[in-house]
C-alpha cells in the first residue's frame, strides 16, 4: 500500500484535508492582515518578509483547492479559514500595539488637575483655547505610543469621566517631543511580558 493510497479515503478528503486548508488560510490571511498594518505604519523592511510567507502558505492551499474541485468541504474551508484570519490578524494587532496615536481632547471645563497628572505619568501635550457650539473650549493634544493609549484615557477619565476625545493613527513621528520607544524586535512585540502597564 503506496501513501497515496493511504491518503486517498473519506477520513482525509473529507476532514483532514479541509481541515488543514482551514488552518493555513487562517495562517496566511492573520499573516497578510498583519504586513498590511505593518505597512501602513512605515515598517517596510518588516512587510516584505512577511509577505513572502503569506504568499507562499496561501499557495499551498489554493493548490490543494484545485486538486479537489469537487470537494465542498474545502470551499468553506478555504472560505472560514479567510474570515478566521481576519479576525486573528486584528486581535493580534491590537495585542502589539504598534505605532504612535494622536489624541485629542475636548473640555467645556477643563481641570488643571489633568494636566498635572498627565505629566507626572510622563505624556507631554498642548493646550489650546477654542470656541465650540455652546460656547468657550479647552482642546487637548497629545501623541503618545498607543501601546500607552489604555493608560492615558484611563487617567482623563479619572478626571473627565465624560470628555470628548478622538484617536488618530500617526503614520510618522519626526523629532524629540515625546519620549519615544524604540522599535524593537518583532519577538519583542509579541511577548506579553515586554509590555508595560499591561
Amino acid at each position: 500500500m503506496d501513501f497515496l493510497s493511504t491518503i486517498d479515503t473519506p477520513l482525509f478528503n473529507y476532514l483532514i484535508l479541509p481541515l488543514l486548508i482551514f488552518m493555513a488560510r487562517i495562517t496566511d490571511q492573520t499573516i497578510g492582515t498583519l504586513r498590511l498594518i505593518y505597512a501602513s505604519k512605515g515598517y517596510r523592511y518588516i512587510a516584505p518578509v512577511v509577505g513572502f510567507f503569506e504568499s507562499f502558505i496561501w499557495l499551498t492551499a489554493i493548490s490543494q483547492i484545485m486538486k479537489h474541485l469537487d470537494n465542498i468541504y474545502c470551499y468553506f474551508a478555504f472560505a472560514g479559514g479567510f474570515a478566521m484570519g481576519n479576525f486573528l490578524g486584528i486581535y493580534l494587532e491590537q495585542k502589539i500595539s504598534i505605532g504612535v496615536v494622536m489624541v485629542r481632547l475636548f473640555f467645556q471645563n477643563y481641570s488643571h488637575q489633568l494636566g498635572e497628572k498627565l505629566r507626572s505619568a510622563g505624556f507631554g501635550f498642548t493646550l489650546f483655547d477654542g470656541e465650540g457650539k455652546e460656547g468657550a473650549v479647552k482642546l487637548l493634544f497629545s501623541t503618545i505610543n498607543r501601546r500607552d493609549l489604555r493608560k492615558f484615557i484611563t487617567i482623563v477619565q479619572e478626571i473627565h469621566p465624560n470628555a470628548f476625545y478622538t484617536v488618530e493613527d500617526v503614520r510618522q513621528v519626526k523629532g524629540n517631543v515625546f519620549e519615544k520607544t524604540k522599535r524593537g524586535s518583532i519577538y519583542s512585540r509579541l511577548n506579553p511580558l515586554n509590555k508595560k502597564g499591561a
